[in-house]
């Protein structure tokens, strides 16, 4: 897809590079808030990827309720769980990511990937970033 078709797609726009995580990514991302994170019950951003970005193996930790949903909005990317199979993805897909569960998401190699990235609720919620995607794991996705 050309960055100019994928503009298009993008309907929630790219955002601001993505410099507060950036040590969590591989490649360049963009943030979008959509809300006001604390405003509210939840926080909705659009997160585009550059060909190539993905994030860092993280965990959603929460006591109570918490994890993530993706919205996919823009372009193709992957996501996947440890110990499984990566899952191509595409606009109109919906991913639900349970707190607790180890998990990366991006861009493929060639195209650029946007998804709405919804914060579910949880008592003690936050993020735990761990160890960055092997490239040889990621470069042999097709």
């Amino acid at each position: 897809m050309e960055t100019k078709d994928f503009e298009r797609e993008n309907i929630f726009g790219k955002g601001k590079l993505n410099e507060a995580y950036a040590q969590y990514f591989v490649g360049n991302s963009y943030l979008n808030p959509l809300t006001s994170a604390g405003q509210g019950n939840l926080f909705f951003a659009n997160v585009t990827f550059e060909p190539g970005c993905r994030n860092n193996w993280h965990i959603h930790r929460a006591t109570k309720g918490g994890g993530q949903i993706l919205l996919c909005v823009a372009g193709s990317g992957w996501y996947q769980e440890w110990g499984k199979p990566a899952i191509s993805l595409s606009p109109g897909d919906v991913v639900e990511i349970p707190a607790g569960v180890k998990h990366w998401h991006g861009a493929k190699k060639d195209s650029w990937f946007a998804h709405i990235a919804v914060e579910v609720p949880g008592e003690n919620a936050g993020s735990e970033w761990l160890e960055a995607v092997q490239d040889a794991d990621y470069l042999a996705l097709e």
